[in-house]
């Protein structure tokens, strides 16, 4: 793609000859697979499918659901432009963290990985294409970055730097060909946690090097004081020709009188009956609180969006759901237990963000390891049923919108801030629930279907073996009122996280 993308965007063919094309601002992704030529010698067949299948199956749909445009396909790559920055990284994480997951089924030699560098620049659009320095850039980005990463321009990040969960890393200044000036380079660290264990290990070896360096110097002083001390010669005398000098022979040592240690005294018997100490108590984890809900049957869906049809009747066994999202401090317990991928920040009472599927599986296979309880996710009937409280209306409170009763971006009379605030800041549901409605969405133990046709009836959780996307329920505090409705669903990727991605927990009885 890389040898593509210089021929279309040199500097010759920057400037089309219809000059009356528009032009605009926007972020321009350029991705390239990396080693294209050597997979396509491996399997050229089935490299090739493999590509088109990626490009139909995540490229296209991901760039779509990021509000972008995929303005062509390379052949071993693709160029997309965006209105918003913050949509254009967040779309550039999204496929790299997925293509971790589709590459993990395949030996390392076929692994497919993007290089994808990301740009905000002045652009001239065409019908099919997009030329300028912007595009340039973005494609140089992308020749710098390494397999499976994101970089992006200096533009770039004074754009997200605040708006996306995740970690940067300043690379300085580089040159790149056919731009005259030195472009500022930083690369996305998607885990919020990483970039301080990045600094935290590029300082640890600082200090091992200085270590190594100064018990280097200590010892050399401490031969030198010992050579000083036994011989009185200076430090240039060969160690060869001294050393039968001062060491006396097998022989003599074997003569030298040998002084006896002082005696130590006995130690203080101890009785046989004396108990063994007994071992550290574990520390005990910190339970979510929970809502014993009583099973029941319930209308299931609504008419208002074409995938919460058709509406079904459900039957839900007894069960108990968390009277609040996890919080951030009761996933920092398992972080500390080494049992969840990355450490948070922020206010202990907030809920945990910023979550994949998968991270919030393990952590409630850790709190059930544990704790020995049957926690696991709520299924996407059992957090339907929960958050209407026995109601059916629209909103568990009524037909229309009711100030101060979820966290959602048009839902109080306050903005929002830029991250949701403590756990049950708003009003609680009639089973005593909060937060079942904005605030953070919520992963459920369901795999993403279009629509109820084929549900199941009993309650349980719709899950097939190695389903690409989850079920997501809530609605956050970035989104407006039509999503904290009970009925309302959404999807992601299983494996990747997303800044409004929460999740709360629920209890088999």
């Amino acid at each position: 793609m890389r040898g593509e993308i210089r021929d279309i965007n040199s500097n010759k063919s920057a400037s089309p000859p219809d000059t009356g094309l528009p032009r605009r601002l926007a972020a321009i992704v350029a991705g390239d697979i990396v080693g294209y030529s050597r997979l396509m010698q491996l399997d050229e067949e089935g490299t090739h499918a493999r590509v088109k299948r990626i490009e139909r199956e995540l490229i296209e749909p991901t760039i779509k659901e990021h509000h972008g445009r995929l303005v062509k396909t390379t052949g071993d790559g693709f160029i997309a432009i965006f209105d918003s920055p913050v949509e254009a990284v967040r779309c550039g994480i999204v496929i790299q963290q997925n293509m971790v997951g589709r590459n993990t089924s395949q030996p390392r030699p076929q692994w497919i990985e993007y290089r994808i560098g990301i740009n905000l620049g002045d652009v001239i659009i065409d019908t099919h294409d997009v030329f300028g320095d912007g595009v340039n850039i973005a494609s140089r980005l992308e020749g710098l970055a390494d397999p499976g990463e994101v970089y992006i321009s200096g533009g770039i990040y004074e754009q997200i730097k605040h708006k996306i969960v995740c970690g940067y890393e300043s690379l300085g200044d580089r040159k790149v060909k056919n731009i005259t000036d030195p472009i500022r380079v930083y690369r996305v660290l998607p885990d919020p946690a990483a970039f301080g264990r990045t600094r935290a290990r590029r300082q640890n070896t600082l200090v091992v090097s200085l270590s190594v360096l100064l018990l280097g110097c200590a010892g050399g002083a401490l031969w030198y004081f010992i050579a000083q001390t036994r011989g009185n010669i200076p430090y240039q005398t060969a160690a060869v020709e001294t050393t039968p000098a001062l060491l006396p022979s097998v022989e003599k040592q074997a003569a030298l009188p040998v002084t006896p240690p002082p005696p130590q005294p006995a130690p203080a018997a101890v009785p046989e009956t004396q108990p063994a100490p007994p071992p550290p108590a574990a520390k005990p984890v910190g339970e979510p609180e929970m809502i014993t809900l009583p099973g029941g049957a319930f209308a299931m869906g609504s008419n208002d969006d074409i995938t919460e049809k058709p509406i079904h009747q459900v039957t839900v066994k007894r069960f108990a759901i968390g009277k609040y999202p996890v919080s951030i401090r009761e996933w920092n317990a398992c972080a500390a237990a080494k049992a969840c991928a990355f450490t948070a920040t922020g206010n202990d009472d907030a809920p945990i963000s910023n979550v994949s599927w998968s991270d919030a599986r393990q952590f409630a296979a850790w709190l059930a390891e544990t704790t020995g309880k049957s926690y696991r996710l709520p299924t996407e009937a059992e957090w339907e049923y929960a958050a209407r409280g026995g109601t059916r209306t629209k909103y568990w409170w009524g037909e229309q919108l009711q100030p101060g009763a979820a966290g959602c971006k048009n839902c109080t009379e306050v903005a929002m801030a830029e991250l949701p605030g403590k756990v049950g800041s708003f009003k609680a549901n009639p089973f005593g629930l909060y937060d079942m409605g904005g605030t953070v969405d919520q992963w459920v133990e369901d795999c993403w279907h279009k629509n109820y046709q084929g549900a199941p009836a009993n309650g349980s959780a719709w899950a097939e073996d190695s389903c690409p996307s989850h079920v997501l329920r809530s609605g956050s505090w970035r989104n407006d009122a039509r999503y904290v409705r009970p009925s309302n669903r959404d999807s992601y990727d299983t494996n990747v996280r997303y800044p409004t991605h929460g999740f709360r927990i629920a209890l088999t009885l």
